[in-house]
């Protein structure tokens, strides 16, 4: 195989999904939900008006893709406390797809959670899901990535130094479009999971995207069908 040649899906050894709006989709009400959450946190933090909360937090989203990055770089903001203090988000919003985790569970390979939320955050959304614990054989999350967010690629070298994953033969899922670029610098194979979000309107599908999927389970399953036929 030529070095910049892509494997195909049924050649992947270690499969990487991020999980928010991936996995599951986060509805409006789900989003606003947070996005009242956060803009609470960074008005009491900074002692201003939720208005200007507002602001900030969606200025740190664009320029760190996460506001508590943001937080920590300009305003002191010891991790710690954001994870104190932000309780979980409300879980009802998110239906539960046990059929998803049987198929994610049937893919040959290894599975690794890769989100900029907390791993906290993480399992909680897959048990209201109703995975499997094993489904995944681990999860990758801020602090691991020493709260630097995708898509810096630094997480995406130390995610493959700690599970010892070789890059040329892992795939790499998520919502947002941008955080495929490292992933592919590394040599990934790249699913863009498109959805209806404001953040994926406009988006031109580049070279560094593989694949471009709408339906997860659908896709996964065809990649069961070819590898198992």
């Amino acid at each position: 195989m030529n070095k910049n040649e892509k494997i195909s899906p049924q050649e992947i050894e270690t499969w990487i999904f991020d999980l928010d709006n991936t996995l599951y989709p986060v509805t409006k009400r789900l989003l606003a939900h947070i996005d009242e959450h956060m803009g609470g946190f960074v008005a009491n933090y900074l002692g201003i008006s939720r208005e200007e909360a507002h602001q900030v937090q969606k200025s740190y989203f664009r320029k760190y893709g996460l506001t508590l990055r943001g937080l920590m770089i300009h305003d002191g903001l010891d991790p710690a406390q954001y994870f104190e203090e932000m309780t979980p988000m409300d879980l009802n919003e998110v239906d539960p797809n046990p059929s998803l985790g049987i198929d994610i569970a049937r893919l040959q390979g290894r599975k690794i959670i890769y989100t900029n939320a907390s791993a906290h955050h993480a399992r909680l959304v897959l048990d209201r899901m109703g995975f499997d614990k094993d489904v995944f054989e681990g999860i990758f999350d801020i602090q691991a990535a020493e709260y630097i967010p995708k898509p810096a690629i630094d997480g995406y070298q130390q995610l493959c130094d700690r599970y010892s994953v070789d890059p040329k033969r892992a795939a790499m899922i998520d919502d947002i479009a941008r955080n495929l670029e490292p992933a592919a610098k590394l040599g990934m194979m790249t699913v863009w999971k498109k959805t209806g979000a404001e953040w994926a309107k406009d988006v031109d599908v580049e070279n560094h995207i593989d694949h471009v999927v709408v339906d997860m389970q659908n896709w996964i399953q065809t990649i069961l069908k070819t590898t198992t036929s």
